[in-house]
């Protein structure tokens, strides 16, 4: 097994600015503290990308400019704030050559990040939490070398982070789409179509049955809807 603290602890040493990556939709679940005060021990500049920005209503997102400055609001995806981001990082380098590594938790969409900052596919990308399995070395342009990492595996237990593992290694599935509907239930509801309710099981049954995921015995099947739905998450199909 990879050790992941022992690689971010390499890479904040050798880069001149990090990058945490986080997704828009859960901001606050996809910091990672430990990262931020090693970071800040250190005494190198953080920036804050918050991916996925597309996904979110912008004046959700503005509160963040202060609270986790310097941050730029980014959508990998679709090549948004791209330009923005390779400022703000020559800002900081004052418009010397640098290392940039970059770290965050897995899906969060780090290498897609590093990809649309080149402009062509030189970090793999896989919707496979953990797919990046060592640091890589990827020359963005003449003044920016990226350090790519995996994703941050952290002891942290909450429904919350595992919602950006990868779907195949969670082992209760159902669990962790009661905490999607306890911190996006509108979105979920209006995505599936189906109605409201204060049980999230009722919700989720009622989900497996528009999916047609039925098992035997004419029950629904939640285990396989609440897997698809976390896929659905995932690839960004919810937008806040």
């Amino acid at each position: 097994m990879v050790n992941f603290w022992k690689i971010v602890d390499s890479v904040i040493n050798k880069a001149d600015i990090l990058l945490m990556v986080v997704d828009a939709r859960l901001v606050e679940q996809t910091r990672n503290l430990e990262i931020e005060r090693k970071v800040k021990a250190a005494g190198k500049p953080l920036i804050t990308v918050i991916n996925k920005a597309d996904l979110v209503d912008k004046a959700d997102l503005e509160p963040l400019k202060k609270k986790l400055s310097p941050c730029v609001f980014v959508s990998a995806q679709k090549f948004y704030g791209m330009t923005m981001l390779r400022h703000e990082i020559l800002r900081l380098s004052q418009g010397s050559a640098c290392t940039v590594g970059v770290l965050g938790y897995p899906n969060t969409g780090k290498s897609s990040i590093i990809n649309s900052l080149k402009g062509k596919s030189s970090a793999g990308v896989s919707p496979i939490s953990g797919f990046t399995k060592g640091k890589q070395n990827i020359k963005v342009d003449s003044k920016i070398m990226v350090i790519d990492t995996p994703g941050v595996i952290s002891d942290q237990p909450t429904s919350s982070f595992v919602l950006q593992t990868s779907v195949s290694s969670i082992k209760d599935p159902e669990l962790v789409v009661f905490e999607l509907l306890s911190l996006h239930k509108q979105v979920v509801l209006e995505y599936y179509g189906v109605e409201d309710s204060s049980d999230p099981e009722e919700i989720l049954e009622a989900i497996a049955f528009k999916l047609n995921k039925v098992a035997k015995g004419g029950v629904a099947d939640t285990q396989t809807a609440a897997k698809m739905i976390l896929q659905d998450w995932q690839k960004g199909k919810m937008q806040l």
